[in-house]
């Protein structure tokens, strides 16, 4: 095989006065071997500028190219790191400094408090109410038994005889319900429930939303719900002294007021045939027995003017400016008295509508609200309609409603 001569280009000198730079001849490419691969080729030979004080050129021999190295085997991913690869050393640590801070900075989350009804949750309402209930029913199943017991003895025999519940009435005491003391029997009840309800919403009332003003004295504003609270009083004070007149005109007191000491052991009787649940024998048409009587005396005479004294009290008809009167009468006892006296009211109503709907109702709604001795649906159907009467008046105490009403006599504005 022929030799390809390649011609020989000659350079520049190198110094001054010196000879052309030869170029080195390449050589011969060797005839690749039939069946082993070829040996890596020899690394070529580079001639470069001679070194400070030679004359040849420095040689410099190429880097043997490096053995290929095997492909490693596939490793498993690991998880990302959080930290971005991007930062490294002082700004990553900079960077966790930071995330850290941001971390302990922020609030744990917890879940929203539950909503409370005074010291429970709803849920815990309805568990003490059961609870409450079944010890209530306990206690009274006990008490029944123990009364039936006890009055089973023979000495509580001879008293039951002696004092059967109620004495007799004077002989001019009169017989029946006149019409005048149904209505006013009605109007009390009506004034009376909404009396309760503004009571209640003026002793819980936080920020009150309307207020209602005299026209002459703009400055001094009370809230809409204090000023149907204490219009409320005066006509149920208004209705409660027509009633006292018109008892001691017509000789209805002597059902109310007791004429006899003989009232004291035979209201105790009746009280224990109550708690037996042998109700003790009585007509009302005809008169009371002497708890009840005793215990209306105590509402008519007693407590409706405790709850009149204290409401005046705390109102703003009482002079603020009588230094005398306000510390023989101070305002702190008016309210420490005020509340419960309105708490004997709501029990009074629950145990007398109780004993009225237990003891012969028809009978008793008739006397209450017909003005007959009968035991027709009479009484019954007025009683339906005076509940309704009073449902609406709940409803309607709002200041939607309130609010034209009192027009008519001031001022009425928001905050």
């Amino acid at each position: 095989m022929a030799t390809n001569d390649r011609t020989i280009r000659r350079g520049l000198p190198r110094t001054s006065g010196a000879e052309p730079t030869p170029v080195a001849e390449p050589t011969p490419a060797a005839a690749p071997a039939p069946v082993a691969a070829p040996a890596p080729a020899p690394a070529a030979v580079r001639r470069g500028l001679p070194r400070p004080g030679a004359t040849a050129p420095a040689t410099v021999t190429a880097p043997a190219p490096a053995a290929p190295t095997p492909a490693p085997v596939a490793a498993p991913l690991a998880p990302l790191p959080f930290v971005p690869t991007v930062f490294a050393g002082p700004a990553a640590q900079r960077w966790e400094a930071d995330r850290a801070r941001m971390i302990a900075s922020r609030k744990p989350i917890t879940p929203p408090a539950p909503v409370r009804y005074g010291p429970f949750t709803r849920g815990q309402w309805a568990g003490a109410v059961i609870v409450a209930g079944a010890g209530l029913l306990f206690a009274a199943g006990m008490a029944v038994l123990l009364t039936r017991w006890f009055l089973s003895l023979s000495f509580m025999q001879d008293f039951l005889a002696a004092y059967p519940g109620a004495y007799h009435l004077p002989a001019a005491a009169p017989v029946g319900f006149p019409a005048w003391l149904n209505w006013q029997h009605f109007l009390n009840i009506f004034f009376m429930v909404l009396i309760i309800r503004s009571g209640l919403t003026v002793r819980n009332q936080k920020r009150p939303t309307v207020f209602w003003s005299r026209r002459g004295n703009p400055k001094r504003k009370i809230s809409l719900a204090l000023w149907f609270h204490q219009g409320l009083d005066i006509l149920w004070l208004v209705n409660g002294v027509v009633f006292v007149v018109l008892l001691f005109t017509t000789g209805q007191w002597m059902r109310l007021v007791p004429t006899s000491w003989d009232v004291f052991p035979n209201a105790l009787s009746a009280g224990l045939q109550y708690v037996s649940l042998d109700w003790p024998v009585e007509d009302g048409w005809i008169t009371y027995n002497s708890l009840q009587q005793l215990a209306y005396f105590a509402v008519v005479f007693l407590a409706a003017p405790l709850a009149a004294l204290t409401g005046v009290r705390m109102s703003g008809v009482w002079p603020k400016d009588a230094k005398a009167l306000n510390r023989a009468y101070p305002i702190e006892w008016a309210r420490a008295v005020h509340f419960p006296v309105m708490i004997f009211f709501v029990l009074f109503i629950i145990g007398h509508v109780t004993l009225v709907l237990t003891t012969g109702a028809l009978h008793n709604l008739n006397s209450m609200f017909a003005a007959n001795g009968g035991d027709g649906w009479v009484g019954f159907w007025f009683f339906a309609g005076a509940m309704l009467v009073v449902a609406i008046g709940w409803v309607a105490a709002r200041p939607l409603v309130l609010a034209p009403i009192a027009r008519l006599f001031g001022t009425v504005s928001g905050r």
